[in-house]
C-alpha cells in the first residue's frame, strides 16, 4: 500500500513538473525571419489575434495572414504569465508610441497590472520546424 501511494505522488509531482515547463515554453517566441521594413503603426480594424511569448514579445497576427512581432524596448513585468493586455487610442491604428496594460486577474476581479511601452512592428514569416 505505501509503494502505490508513493508511484502515485511521484506521478502528481511529475505531471506538475510538465505542466511548469509547458508554460515555460509559451513564453518562448517561435524562431521568425523578417519580411520587410517594420512599421510604427498597424490598423487595429486588421488585428486578427494576438500571442504573447514572455515578457517583451507580441505577435499580431493580422487579417490576411501576415503577421507583426513587436519587440518591446523594455521588459513588461507580468505579461508573459497573463498572455492578455489592453491599450487605448483615439485613432484608427496602434503604434510604437502607444501604451499597453497588463490586464490580471485577482481574487476573479480584472484588474490594471503594469503599462508599457510598444515598439515598432517588425513583419515577420514564422519558420516552420519539424515535430519533434
Amino acid at each position: 500500500m505505501c509503494k502505490l501511494a508513493l508511484v502515485v505522488t511521484a506521478s502528481l509531482i511529475i505531471g506538475g513538473a510538465g505542466v511548469a515547463l509547458a508554460k515555460r515554453d509559451r513564453n518562448i517566441a517561435p524562431e521568425a525571419k523578417e519580411a520587410g521594413k517594420a512599421l510604427s503603426c498597424v490598423p487595429l480594424r486588421q488585428i486578427r489575434e494576438t500571442r504573447v511569448y514572455g515578457d517583451q514579445t507580441i505577435d499580431f497576427r493580422m487579417l490576411g495572414g501576415k503577421t507583426y512581432r513587436n519587440k518591446l524596448p523594455y521588459s513588461c513585468p507580468q505579461l508573459g504569465f497573463e498572455e492578455r493586455f489592453s491599450y487605448k487610442t483615439s485613432l484608427s491604428v496602434l503604434c510604437s508610441t502607444d501604451i499597453i496594460t497588463v490586464l490580471n486577474t485577482s481574487g476573479g476581479d480584472l484588474n490594471r497590472g503594469a503599462s508599457c511601452g510598444l515598439g515598432e512592428f517588425q513583419p515577420v514569416e514564422i519558420v516552420k520546424t519539424a515535430a519533434k
